[in-house]
């Protein structure tokens, strides 16, 4: 055999060496990358489920099985810590009703023997409605936490149904209508005859509506003014709740539906309120799959925006 022979022998061999080792690399990292979305697509799929399954692979390479044996180890801990949340949640909303049943009953005794007492004691008339006053504010404080605790622990459940809302924001400005006489507010409202519908609960809109003007009659007051605006585009539908009073400060427009915020800093520098009225709103805006937006401008205009999808027919 020839020296040309060989050599070429050699480089053949060579050529076929170098072939078999990057295609056992490429089929190397292949099986390596399949393994990885296979570890990757059953994480997900226990997360998404709330399952309580572990990640199991199948697999020679040791690195491989340390990975999966630290997933597992993590998912342990967040599978005990749902368990622990779980069972903490259920503690909670039984403590919750028992304290509803413990302070609500002597509230509403204190109540009955205020009233017997101020039509007994003419004369003392006055103290005993201040009393009787702080007394309603306290149960109506109450009322509003525990509303606040079902919702956010998931126990009501709202039936859904197709409801106008031009008789919603009808009657909630006429339910203001004698307090905003009495108060000599200047009320505009704008509410089309053409009906328009979403899919939500009449009672959980009424509600909502009337935290929002409420809160707008309460905190808007220097301002003397009252809007409700009914509108809407091809895929929503927007009821703006407006007052010119002082407003809210663009620092507190991400608290303002936070939990026992009260306006003490943005609208005037007093503590007002019980900090729950537009957290309740918002709840039940998010739970009808809606929402509240807000856009102030001190002593011009601030608008509470509730935003639905619309129902087409």
């Amino acid at each position: 055999m020839s020296e040309a022979a060989i050599i070429f022998l050699l480089i053949l061999c060579i050529i076929l060496l170098f072939s078999i080792i990057l295609y056992q690399r490429f089929h190397f990292k292949k099986g390596i990358h399949a393994r990885l979305k296979e570890v990757s697509d059953k994480l997900e799929d226990i997360l998404i489920s709330g399952s309580d399954e572990k990640v199991m692979v199948f697999t020679d390479d040791s690195a491989l099985m340390e990975l999966s044996g630290q997933i597992n180890l993590l998912l342990e801990g967040y599978q005990k810590i749902k368990v622990d949340y779980r069972r903490s949640q259920a503690a909670s909303k039984k403590m919750l009703s028992n304290i509803s049943h413990d302070i609500k009953t002597p509230m509403t005794v204190i109540l009955g023997y205020l009233e017997m007492i101020r039509l007994e004691s003419p004369e003392e008339n006055e103290l005993l409605e201040k009393v009787e006053e702080k007394a309603r504010k306290m149960m109506e404080l109450i009322s509003q936490f525990f509303t606040l605790a079902k919702l956010e622990a998931g126990d009501t459940s709202l039936e859904l149904s197709s409801v106008s809302l031009n008789e919603c924001c009808r009657e909630a400005v006429l339910d203001f209508y004698e307090l905003l006489t009495q108060k000599n507010f200047q009320v505009e409202v704008d509410i089309p005859e053409q009906s328009v519908c979403i899919m939500g609960n009449r009672d959980a809109l009424g509600r909502i509506l009337e935290n929002l003007i409420s809160n707008a009659i309460r905190y808007g007051g220097d301002g003397k003014y009252l809007g409700v605006f009914l509108h809407s585009d091809e895929k929503y539908v927007y009821i703006d709740i407006s007052d010119k009073g002082k407003g809210i400060d663009k620092a507190f427009s991400t608290r303002i539906f936070d939990r026992l915020f009260t306006l003490e800093d943005s609208r005037n520098q007093e503590i007002q309120g019980n900090g729950l009225g537009l957290t309740i709103a918002k709840s039940l805006a998010n739970q009808l799959g809606g929402d509240i937006l807000l856009k102030s401008d001190p002593h011009i205009l601030t608008t509470f925006t509730l935003k639905f999808r619309k129902l087409i027919y």
